[in-house]
């Protein structure tokens, strides 16, 4: 989800000081989705969410910021799309023939080099590498066995990288490269917990796989009884397995999007992905790297599906508090580390990614695509 891996590392820059003193009630453009304002003498959100011009109406559930100018987004109906200028405008780089398939899950590591996601049963469950900023792809992975489900991938670094498929054999499925995604291999499974009954990934914001630093990386589960994160601090290799607070007990519930600022401080959302469903316990925290939850004292209002931390202004080797999380009704806003959330924008979106240099984008439905800050930022 983000250049080298799905994960918010800290800023030794003021920039979140500055962008919590500026308010999400700016007055939206023709076409946007007002943002709500803030409540009473709480910190805000930088600016608001300003929508971009994509031209597709595809759905965008794959989503990585590589910086301020430059972000990917993958989507419905073999769609992706690359900006490089701060989503004032976006070109089509699709892999050529991939129409009929669902990309989920992109990752960036520059403006050129990018790894995109399909997913499916079978042989469509596929990974393409462009090494030209779209120009030209390459298949890297097809997947041949009818079991597999491929959900999510995350890179540790521009070389090392996973990708996990739902249960084969009653335990998840993990997929390693070494080489920047051009070859994959499947890792032994003796070191996998085994799956409970009915449970899965789900594909929902390339944010079920998660990595932070070079060898920490987790995987979000949900559809058993227990919404539950496998955690492996050895690049996929073995696996510890946590229960989450995160309702589960049904096919449409469970953990959907994991983000870790750093290898011990992570957030997790969710929920029942159903309209009108109730999501009482829509977000978790941990503070040991995974190994115990603990609900979100006031969570998201309804189901999220992405969740992202927000570049911190602290000192150097110290995190922010600050993430959003995002989903069908809206973005939700914590400044005390996923404790406690606030609704900030009613806007739907599927997945949300920050850089480092300060920016966070969001993708969903109907071609949306947007940039978090004002409209005048380069």
């Amino acid at each position: 989800m983000t250049s080298m891996g799905k994960t918010r590392r800290t800023m030794s820059v003021g920039l979140i000081g500055v962008a919590l003193a500026l308010t999400l009630a700016v007055p939206a453009r023709a076409g946007e989705t007002p943002t709500a304002p803030p409540a009473p003498g709480a910190a805000s959100a930088p600016g608001g969410w300003q929508l971009t011009p994509t031209g597709t109406d595809a759905r965008f559930r794959g989503l990585a910021a590589v910086d301020r100018r430059t972000a990917w987004a993958a989507g419905s109906k073999g769609t992706v799309l690359r900006t490089t200028d701060g989503g004032r405008s976006w070109r089509a780089v699709s892999p050529p023939g991939a129409g009929e398939l669902e990309f989920r899950d992109v990752e960036a590591f520059d403006a050129r080099r990018a790894v995109v996601l399909a997913i499916g049963e079978g042989e469509a469950s596929r990974v393409f590498r462009t090494e030209d900023g779209g120009a030209s792809w390459t298949e890297s992975f097809r997947n041949t066995d009818p079991r597999a489900f491929y959900d999510c991938m995350t890179f540790f670094d521009r070389r090392h990288g996973l990708a996990m498929s739902d249960p084969v054999d009653g335990k998840y499925r993990i997929l390693s490269t070494r080489d920047g995604g051009r070859s994959w291999t499947v890792l032994p499974d003796r070191g996998m917990p085994a799956a409970l009954p009915g449970e899965a990934g789900f594909a929902a914001s390339g944010q079920c796989l998660v990595s932070s630093g070079p060898r920490d990386v987790w995987l979000a589960t949900g559809g058993g009884g227990t919404a539950r994160v496998l955690h492996s601090a050895d690049r996929g290799l073995t696996w510890t397995v946590a229960e989450s607070t995160v309702a589960a007990g049904d096919p449409a519930r469970g953990v959907f999007g994991l983000a870790f600022r750093d290898r011990t401080h992570g957030i997790a959302v969710g929920g029942d992905y159903r309209t009108g469903q109730p999501s009482p316990r829509a977000a978790a925290v941990t503070g040991d790297a995974g190994r115990t939850w603990r609900p979100s004292a006031t969570p998201p209002p309804a189901y999220r599906s992405g969740v992202a931390w927000l570049p911190s202004a602290g000192r150097p080797g110290r995190g922010g508090q600050a993430a959003l999380a995002v989903g069908p009704t809206g973005t939700d806003l914590t400044t005390d580390g996923g404790r406690t959330w606030r609704t900030v924008d009613t806007g739907s979106f599927d997945t949300v990614d920050c850089t480092r240099d300060g920016a966070c984008w969001a993708s969903g439905e109907k071609g949306r695509i947007a940039r978090l800050g004002r409209p005048d930022t380069p």
